[in-house]
């Protein structure tokens, strides 16, 4: 245990030198990008925006009833049954039936093999509830049907969340879920809170229809609002083209008029039905329109063929740009609203960086000193293995550009005691090794060999708790359990190398001596 080869020297050497550089960067700047890297600070350090939003499922369950009732239609239509006034009230589907056809309808509902009612075996229920009332057929979503909406509402509202964020720029944002219709947003260091929630609280579903001049139209009309509140127009409710067609947009400086647009690129599906709609309605004008309202509705003056186009409307470069993060990030299934805002400022995370410095640098001078005074030597031994390993620690989370929080810190304090309380039970038992063995050496090598199985065994299961923490917890929770897993690491690596290799060359030397500890 004792013995070191000059390779496992040198090896132990150059991984120390490297995390310590590493870790040096956070205050030094290098060159190198391999070595120039920081740790980010979590918004509870350094200060930043957090939202809680809230997803209103209420227009996607109008929605999906709504595209329920043509697959009803149909599916009754193949039957060869009769259906009629179909109407939605309250999300509440409704729609009449022959007598004759009633029961039938209701046992193809509730048929454990249903060809339009999904039934979950696990819940034992089925996606949609049917019920006779008032000589109508009801059909509306089970609680299990609810459930399954709102969480596939919210996975796709959180991930178009993330992209948004992503496109800005935002350093380590933290996106979780909360229940089935919350997303928690935190954001540290966040400059410009106002354009976040702007571009959060739009739904961005963007619609190509076409302008008519008449309110008699077999899709339906409606009138929409334009945007910059100039007017309004009576626009069809046939959708000619959706964003979900787009595959690209990107702000440009259109030289021509001298004007910022929006420029966009559609898929093969989407290129053919504009080529299509552009080609039919030459002469027409086409409106552009974002969450229901008009960006513009210029004239179709040849048809567009190419797949891509622009889109104008007084914009700045700003919120051309932002337009273009809305269309490129994809609609959200459903509106967002902000339920809960905090913003920590920078002062405020100031404070808990130096309150958690101060805990740390009491907390280490309090250890340095009892060491000494308990192990003399050896006690010097223990607090240089201790710097090493924090320098280390830092060095791995600087490496991998990890966020640090306030229970971050937590996680290194903690790894300060575990690291001093391994070294404690290597001379523990050396000390009673000596007793019985007047080679010290072999008292030394004994001592870190029977005190191994404890030492692993209480940083193993520490570590098995810290990766539970990791992969079932959440933000501030995973912090902490991030620093002290590195640390478990750490601390097993800086015990039973650096310091047994000081601890070595140390009792080799002074081999003589009457009383090494």
């Amino acid at each position: 245990m004792l013995y070191f080869s000059k390779f496992k020297i040198v090896f132990i050497f150059l991984i120390s030198l490297f995390f310590i550089l590493i870790a040096s960067s956070n205050l030094i700047k290098f060159e190198n990008d391999l070595l120039n890297k920081k740790i980010n600070l979590g918004l509870d350090l350094q200060g930043g925006s957090y939202l809680l939003l809230e997803i209103d499922n209420n227009p996607v369950i109008e929605q999906k009833l709504q595209n329920f009732t043509s697959t009803i239609r149909n599916y009754l239509r193949e039957r060869n049954i009769r259906s009629s006034e179909f109407k939605i009230s309250d999300q509440n589907l409704y729609f009449r039936v022959d007598n004759k056809d009633k029961e039938k309808i209701l046992e193809l509902f509730k048929d454990e093999e249903s060809e339009i009612n999904q039934y979950f075996p696990r819940f034992k229920s089925h996606r949609y509830e049917i019920f006779e009332e008032n000589d109508l057929i009801k059909v509306n979503y089970s609680k299990q049907g609810l459930i399954d909406l709102k969480t596939s509402s919210q996975d796709q509202a959180l991930e178009i969340v993330r992209r948004r964020i992503d496109e800005i720029g935002t350093n380590e944002p933290n996106i979780l879920k909360r229940g089935n219709d919350r997303i928690l947003v935190e954001l540290p260091g966040l400059d410009d809170p106002m354009r976040i929630k702007s571009l959060l609280g739009k739904t961005a579903n963007l619609t190509f229809r076409f302008v008519t001049q008449t309110e008699e139209e077999s899709f339906g009309t409606e009138k929409l609002m334009y945007q910059d509140g100039s007017g309004e127009a009576i626009v069809s409710k046939r959708i000619i083209l959706s964003g979900d067609n787009l595959v690209d947009a990107q702000p440009r400086m259109d030289t021509q008029v001298n004007e910022t647009v929006v420029t966009f690129n559609l898929d093969r599906v989407g290129s053919k039905k504009f080529a299509k709609a552009t080609s039919t309605g030459v002469g027409k004008n086409l409106a552009i329109i974002l969450d229901g309202k008009i960006i513009s509705a210029p004239n179709i003056r040849e048809p567009i063929i190419g797949g891509s186009g622009q889109i104008t409307g007084n914009f700045t470069f700003q919120s051309a740009t932002d337009l273009a993060l809305l269309l490129r990030s994809g609609a959200l299934p459903a509106p967002l609203k902000i339920i809960e805002e905090r913003t920590v400022g920078p002062d405020l995370g100031q404070d808990s960086i130096n309150a958690g410095i101060l805990s740390l640098f009491i907390g280490f001078i309090l250890v340095v000193f009892f060491m000494i005074f308990k192990y003399k030597i050896f006690g010097i031994i223990a607090n240089l293995t201790l710097i090493a390993n924090l320098l280390i620690l830092i060095g791995i989370l600087t490496a991998f550009e990890a966020t640090l929080t306030l229970p971050g810190i937590a996680g290194i304090i903690l790894t300060v005691g575990m690291a001093v309380d391994a070294n404690v039970l290597i001379f523990e038992r050396i000390k009673e090794e000596i007793k019985s063995e007047n080679n010290k050496i072999i008292a030394f090598d004994s001592g870190y060999i029977k005190s191994r199985t404890t030492i692993l065994d209480a940083n193993i299961t520490t570590l098995i708790a810290a990766i539970i923490l990791f992969i079932l917890g959440s933000g501030p929770v995973k912090g902490f359990a991030l620093t002290l897993g590195v640390g478990i690491l750490t601390t097993l690596f800086t015990v039973y190398f650096i310091a047994r290799l000081l601890t070595a060359s140390y009792v080799i030397k002074n081999k003589n001596k009457e009383k090494l500890i």
